[in-house]
């Protein structure tokens, strides 16, 4: 490539002042076609460099693009290898190229893609596939009363939609339990999730923008494989869209003061508000929310094959009773733990007390709100058995059905201690439907005995019709009322009772 300048010459010298080709040739030590060439030249443009075409690899390359987006949705284990999409694309695609071809190009789009991803400095608006969550509160009529329920909205930004879940709580158990619920719903996984910094998932803020994530939710974030990113300590507007759809979803769907009778029935009906609000044009792009979000799940990780498990685990000491305290609330266990380190499982609905070979002992709801107190009286019964007048200093009554507790009341001592036997087998889960009606039929004809009572019981729940042989048959003279136990001797107790 000559200088500007000798071009210049060669031009003025042959074209303005007539000198033949050779000459100038001689003079500028450069071959008579080259001056030929710049002498008769009639564009000075800058040429880019034309890319070669490859006429075998150009018609495969988008169909390789394609399969290298699609695993990267998956886990590294379901990545197709080079090799593979080799073959694929002679058995379906006619390819006639080498595999050297495929290897190198698959190498090199994998590096781009990676480093587009690391490098990667817009607004995460911008990107379809990608989530934002936070929690907020609006107030609910649960059983005639006005509660605060915290509701988790997690938004899509690129397509302006969201879904949304009310839980009890903000607690690290119904953070996950909702994120897991709105994916398994969407049948995906965003690809990158921006939270404030929750105290369910963040334990501690360190320097330089470092964050100490909670356990749980560590191992939520390996499982579902997404990427976390956090917003800077008092820049709420980093997460401007989710911010604005949690009032979105309070003035559209919670105002006014929404009735739930059961909050997981009520939780079901959410999914179709979300969906139907989807279907309206995007304020900035003029496109339907609903062809948007198609944009979103085409980039969704896919689901791991097994939900994650959003339990705690917990040690902790019970108390004399066998009672464990747990965010100010008490659940009992047994009383063989009194005294003694026990586990419990804890999940956002449920606190599990685990023996020791983490088999269920007994399943309390979890408490929120005012309640403070669970008691499961199933593990107490047996050693109540043993001593039945202790019954009377607990408050087994109140928890017990009234027929039940008058029942109690009216036993001997002897009488007392095979009933509470009786409920320490038969009694499970605190539930006392089929209990209560063998009672009631035992007693159909008198004070029942326990073993009266386990014939009804047995027959009711096989569903037969044995119990009614109890019917006497004789015809019974009716005797005057009598009262049953020592309660009646009470009074003679009390303070100022007749001591004659």
């Amino acid at each position: 490539m000559l200088e500007v300048t000798q071009i210049d010459y060669i031009r003025r010298e042959v074209n303005q002042k007539g000198n033949n080709y050779s000459s100038v040739a001689t003079r500028v030590e450069v071959d008579p076609r080259t001056v030929r060439k710049y002498a008769n030249q009639e564009e000075f443009q800058v040429k880019l460099p034309q890319k070669r075409k490859a006429r075998v690899m150009d018609p495969v390359k988008p169909i390789i693009d394609k399969w290298i987006g699609e695993d990267l949705k998956k886990k590294r284990k379901n990545h197709r290898t080079a090799k593979r999409m080799y073959e694929q694309l002679g058995e379906f695609h006619s390819f006639r190229g080498s595999e050297r071809s495929v290897r190198d190009y698959v190498s090199k789009r994998k590096k781009e893609l990676k480093d587009y991803q690391e490098g990667v400095a817009l607004p995460l608006e911008s990107f379809p596939g990608t989530a934002q969550v936070d929690f907020g509160t609006a107030s609910f009529k649960y059983q005639s009363k006005i509660i605060d329920l915290p509701y988790l909205v997690v938004s899509f930004p690129f397509s302006n939609t969201f879904y949304f879940q009310v839980f009890p709580s903000e607690n690290t158990e119904c953070l996950l339990e909702g994120l897991q619920r709105i994916f398994r719903h969407i049948g995906g996984v965003p690809t990158t999730i921006r939270f404030d910094n929750l105290s369910p998932a963040v334990s501690k803020i360190m320097g330089k923008g470092a964050r100490k994530l909670t356990d749980t939710f560590e191992r939520f974030v390996l499982h579902y494989g997404f990427r976390y990113e956090f917003c800077n300590p008092g820049k709420g507007n980093e997460k401007g869209h989710v911010e604005a759809m949690v009032k979105y979803v309070r003035n559209n769907f919670l105002l006014p003061e929404c009735t739930v009778a059961n909050l997981d029935h009520f939780n079901k009906t959410l999914w179709n508000k979300a969906e139907e609000d989807r279907h309206r044009v995007h304020y900035k792009k003029q496109i339907l929310q609903s062809e948007l979000y198609k944009e979103d799940q085409s980039k969704w990780l896919h689901l791991p094959e097994k939900d994650f498990e959003c339990a705690y685990y917990q040690e902790m000491k019970a108390d004399k009773y066998g009672i464990v305290s747990l965010d100010n609330k008490e659940y009992s266990t047994s009383p063989r733990f009194a005294k003694q380190r026990v586990k419990t499982r804890l999940t956002f609905n449920t606190v599990v007390v685990l023996n020791e070979d983490n088999e269920p002992i007994v399943t309390h709801s979890r408490l929120y709100g005012v309640k403070r107190k669970s008691m499961i009286w199933q593990p107490y019964l047996e050693l109540l058995s043993k001593r039945p007048k202790a019954i009377k200093y607990s408050s087994l009554y109140d928890q017990f059905p009234y027929a039940w507790s008058q029942y109690l009341k009216d036993c001997t001592e002897e009488e007392r201690k095979m009933g509470l036997r009786l409920l320490a087998k038969l009694l499970k889960n605190d539930d006392f439907t089929l209990l209560n009606k063998a009672l009631q039929l035992a007693s159909s004809h008198g004070h029942p005995s326990a073993d009266q009572i386990k014939h009804c019981f047995y027959s009711l729940m096989n569903q037969d019709r044995s119990h009614m042989e109890i019917t006497p048959r004789m015809k019974v003279p009716v005797l005057p009322n009598a009262s049953r136990g020592l309660s009646h001797y009470d009074a003679f107790f009390q303070e100022g009772g007749d001591r004659k």
